[in-house]
């Protein structure tokens, strides 16, 4: 009796494991949708059910370590792209693994788009989703262990 509750108590905490990483909170490396290069690696957190994003380090070859963000319209206008706030404002979405309601920022455009968040592959993926009046595309981002 004692192995059976061992291995069911197992089976338990690898469900809560592998559950744990259906969320966008983590580290991702975003992946250029036109080319299939790596981008930046983000940092996503999640404050009193809110999810912030910021990019933690540029990792194309020719990425300027010191670049701002010139096109920027609002408060980031001039902010740099080491730390800057990508990702405002997205919650999960009752009942579903999705996290929307926020707004992603092309940092290279100075556009923000309507964010919608789905972790896929146990977690392993994050698809990200901007858009405008329904209008738009989504990049897949891949979970740094």
């Amino acid at each position: 009796m004692k192995k059976i509750t061992t291995f069911a108590l197992g089976l338990l905490l690898a469900g809560v494991s592998f559950a744990a990483d259906m969320t966008p909170v983590g580290t991702w490396r975003s992946v250029d949708d036109k080319t299939g290069a790596a981008k930046a690696q983000i940092v996503i957190s999640d404050k009193g059910g809110v999810l912030t994003g910021r990019i933690e380090k540029l990792l194309r070859k020719e990425a300027d370590p010191n670049a701002v963000c010139e096109k920027c319209t609002d408060d980031r206008k001039g902010k740099p792209m080491v730390g800057l706030e990508i990702i405002r404002g997205a919650k999960k979405a009752e009942g579903k693994d999705v996290w929307e309601d926020g707004k992603i920022l092309d940092p290279e455009s100075g556009k923000n788009y309507t964010l919608r968040l789905t972790p896929k592959d146990g977690g392993s993926k994050l698809d990200v989703r901007g858009s405008v009046l329904g209008i738009g595309r989504t990049q897949t981002w891949v979970r740094v262990k």
